[in-house]
């Protein structure tokens, strides 16, 4: 068996680390989620964590944005071949649902950018981490609304994703009501207002 190249012994470094981090992170939250806790839960040394990120908090930027693009490839292939919008609608609802199930993510968020924004460090990442991945979803949900002008994928993007990750999502309980059903609210809305049959 070939040894793996310093490169390429360091990407598995790098993405062992981001595989454990998550459930360091939903065990722990952010500030407690430190970087000894991670390194340990992905076997490494926190020397290992280094040679690969620069801060905590340069780290879990990249966490962000890797969960980010997750999601718009599970949204893509969920979509794949739906034409009709009530099955769009169905299955994004589905899926809002499941995600906001664990509030990890939008916390984390949360932590994160009141911590930077207190700090005044990382200028202007936190306002565009997400912005691709709006755009990009949005752009899938785009059939919705094809007379939303203009056309601004991320608008639709920003509200399903806004929606799904609230720092509120993952406490809806009793009468409250349900992500599925504020999604579905939201997106059944805008295709009235400006689908296909929209004049």
């Amino acid at each position: 068996m070939a040894r793996l190249t310093r490169e390429e012994s360091q990407a598995l470094t790098r993405a062992k680390l981001l595989e454990c981090a998550p459930e360091v992170v939903a065990r722990e939250g952010y500030e407690g989620a430190s970087i000894d806790k991670i390194a340990e839960a992905a076997g490494f040394s926190k020397g290992a964590f280094y040679s690969n990120f620069s801060s905590k908090e340069a780290f879990f930027f990249e966490l962000l944005d890797r969960h980010a693009r997750q999601d718009v490839v599970e949204i893509g292939r969920l979509l794949r071949d739906v034409t009709k919008p009530g099955e769009m609608i169905d299955r994004i609802c589905d899926w809002a649902e499941q995600r906001a199930s664990d509030p990890t993510w939008g916390l984390l968020a949360l932590e994160l950018f009141r911590r930077v924004r207190r700090e005044a460090t990382f200028g202007s990442l936190p306002s565009t981490l997400f912005l691709e991945q709006w755009r990009e979803v949005g752009a899938l949900l785009l059939p919705l609304a094809p007379n939303l002008q203009p056309a601004k994928p991320e608008i639709l993007g920003a509200i399903v994703l806004e929606l799904t990750y609230g720092a509120a999502s993952g406490f809806s309980e009793g009468d409250a009501p349900h992500v599925r059903d504020l999604v579905r609210l939201a997106l059944t809305s805008i295709h009235v207002a400006y689908g296909a049959s929209h004049s």
